[in-house]
């Protein structure tokens, strides 16, 4: 019953989000896909925790879009979340519920989970809130003062917002503790791991993530092989293979391990 329930969930919540324009076609069913084993195979725990992910971060994705439209020539995608997305945020969850179905007794599954949709709350936070902030961010690795929506910049306002994305996954995941850890304890754990996650995507954006150039904006972006403008993009820096999706994955993939250091530390200072 769970597990048809899980589907029917996974299913009823990629059609609304579709419908809400938060997800193309070919995002749905990624959703859809990855929704209903997650929900299906973790219960009620692990699908709240993911809905508090979702719901958040496509809301913040809606808000205040009119301020946010001359920045959409930076990003590699728009508002709407396609498969690659959907798989770079939640892929991992996915992997880390099926290793607790095969060893169900292991907290340390539940916190990894957790630090990995930590990271990817505090990145969607810390972009959607921190470009509103007028004054120019700096990049991370110089701290040089450069345009909003550049690839590894970060501002107060994103920090702080990245912490509270982070804080939110926390609070929620101590709703349902594991073992006899001290829900504080998950809570600081949890947004710290989140916010480290995130930090580190600012870093590969900042240094070896994919950017391109449009000669005609003479501007440099995430888009590739067109500009909003209709001009073909050139290379400019980075890894070829590591576009934003691929960077947002290790962001996951670092709040989970940085969570999972949470995990024995706090558990080694109890012992």
């Amino acid at each position: 019953m769970q597990l048809v329930a899980g589907g029917l969930l996974g299913i009823l919540v990629a059609y609304v989000a579709w419908r809400a324009n938060s997800l193309t076609n070919n995002g749905a069913v990624a959703a859809a896909i990855l929704g209903s084993v997650i929900f299906g195979f973790g219960g009620l725990s692990w699908a709240v925790l993911l809905l508090t992910f979702f719901i958040s971060s496509s809301l913040l994705s809606h808000a205040f879009r009119r301020r946010k439209l001359d920045l959409d020539e930076k990003f590699q995608k728009g508002g709407q979340r396609d498969w690659g997305q959907v798989v770079a945020n939640g892929g991992l969850a996915l992997v880390l519920v099926l290793v607790q179905v095969g060893w169900p007794s292991a907290t340390w599954v539940w916190w990894t989970y957790a630090g990995a949709l930590a990271a990817v709350n505090a990145d969607t936070w810390a972009t959607e809130l921190g470009v509103l902030n007028r004054a120019r961010p700096r990049l991370i690795t110089t701290w040089r003062k450069v345009e909003r929506g550049t690839s590894g910049a970060i501002s107060l306002r994103g920090t702080l917002a990245a912490a509270g994305g982070a804080a939110l996954i926390g609070l929620v995941a101590a709703l349902f503790p594991v073992a006899p850890f001290n829900r504080w304890m998950m809570i600081a754990g949890i947004t710290v791991a989140g916010l480290a996650g995130s930090l580190v995507d600012s870093f590969l954006g900042a240094t070896v993530q994919v950017l391109y150039y449009c000669p005609t904006c003479q501007k440099e972006t995430e888009r590739y092989p067109q500009h909003l403008c209709g001009t073909s993009t050139s290379y400019l820096r980075g890894w070829r293979w590591l576009n934003n999706d691929w960077v947002n994955w290790i962001c996951s993939l670092a709040g989970a391990l940085a969570a999972l250091g949470a995990w024995l530390l706090i558990g080694i200072n109890q012992g």
